[in-house]
């Protein structure tokens, strides 16, 4: 039996950017201590945490000694190298476990997994050379997509290829890296659900939520998802909580998923961890997203995952600041509007800022909501 972690201990996190900060504030509420462990200081969690310690995720003297001041250890991104997180191991339960980790943080790995395991994935190749890309895309036809094995995000370390002619400057543009060619999905929309697991085996999740990318960020979320039918979205809840059973994971784990235009659901990818996507349960639900991956970690029962209301979630990006300070007081003129900003000093183009959520009586009225509140931030010319 795990043993509980109970309000009052220290809970470590490794990673300092916001979802650890929206970690921290649910951990904080509840009366726990946070301690956060990055190379960086004056960080989105360092803001709000107890302890805020500075040092290289190399520097495994560091994090043992972190480890040894917590009672658990968990993680706000996948990028933490494989040692950092067996020197954390030796002093403190990491959770999820190291294994949903190190699955997901390489993207040959964490699809050569789903598939072994059953799971509905795109067909997809192994390329580490011009030479493999070129008879993958033989294999698989284009369209297709290369993305490296690691380190991608917000559509970083991707390239479409249209024709075998675009091959090479594909394979050039990213820098030559160890990669993965992946069928082009013609997809209807685009799918996530924020699930969670405790330690004795017991789920809960928010449904299935449809996510609209611009530029390759994530954009805006909203729940319930609109396109899916009833069965569809249930189709997506079912898969990704036999993903968190099969990966074993204790706390929080988002599949994103494409649903194709034909009705069939593919795994996009797997995050351990709390999703931008389900931010909107801040504001929307009984219990959010990182309240329950602080219970989860704990050792504590599962909150309830109801909606109060439909909900959009609206991403702020460095570029919202674009033609000066937004009016905040604009988007809050919304009665049923929240703001959530989350500490960064400095507004660059494509930088998560923030976010915006809305509460309505449709998930169409929640969308068409926080994008109206988003539009007003906008100083006037």
């Amino acid at each position: 039996m795990t043993a509980v972690v109970p309000p009052g201990s220290a809970v470590g996190v490794l990673g300092s950017g916001q979802l650890g900060r929206m970690f921290a504030l649910a951990a904080r509420r509840l009366g726990y201590r946070v301690h956060t462990f990055s190379p960086e200081s004056d960080t989105p969690t360092g803001q709000v945490a107890d302890v805020e310690i500075t040092a290289s995720y190399d520097d495994l003297d560091a994090v043992r000694k972190f480890a040894k001041g917590v009672g658990v250890v968990t993680f706000e991104f996948e990028n933490v190298p494989a040692a950092c997180v067996a020197a954390a191991q030796e002093f403190a339960p990491v959770r999820p476990n190291p294994e949903a980790l190190r699955v997901s943080q390489h993207r040959l790995r964490e699809k050569t997994y789903l598939q072994e395991k059953g799971f509905p994935v795109a067909a997809f190749r192994h390329v580490r050379s011009l030479e493999e890309l070129q008879s993958a895309l033989e294999a698989l036809g284009a369209p297709a997509v290369l993305k490296t094995v690691g380190f991608g995000y917000d559509g970083k370390g991707q390239r479409v290829i249209r024709s075998a002619a675009d091959a090479p400057a594909a394979f050039a543009a990213l820098g030559g890296q160890e990669a993965v060619l992946e069928s082009f999905v013609d997809f209807a929309c685009e799918l996530s659900v924020v699930a969670a697991r405790s330690a004795n085996g017991a789920t809960a999740h928010w449904g299935a939520i449809e996510n609209l990318h611009a530029n390759h960020i994530l954009d805006v979320s909203v729940s319930p998802a609109m396109t899916p039918g009833p069965g569809q979205a249930q189709q997506a809840v079912e898969i990704a909580l036999d993903v968190l059973k099969t990966l074993d994971i204790v706390g929080v784990l988002c599949v994103e998923f494409f649903l194709t235009k034909k009705g069939r659901l593919l795994i996009n990818e797997l995050a351990p961890r709390p999703h931008n996507s389900g931010h909107l349960t801040l504001d929307a639900s009984v219990t959010n997203q990182f309240e329950q991956q602080l219970r989860a970690v704990c050792g504590l029962p599962l909150g309830a995952t109801d909606f109060f209301a439909p909900a959009a979630m609206a991403n702020l990006l460095g570029d919202v600041w674009g033609g000066g300070e937004p009016v905040w007081a604009r988007a809050l003129a919304f009665p049923d509007v929240k703001l959530h900003l989350y500490g960064k000093a400095e507004a660059r183009p494509g930088r998560k800022m923030g976010h915006l959520t809305a509460l309505a009586r449709t998930p169409v009225e929640a969308r068409d909501l926080v994008l109206k509140a988003r539009r007003a931030l906008a100083p006037a010319p």
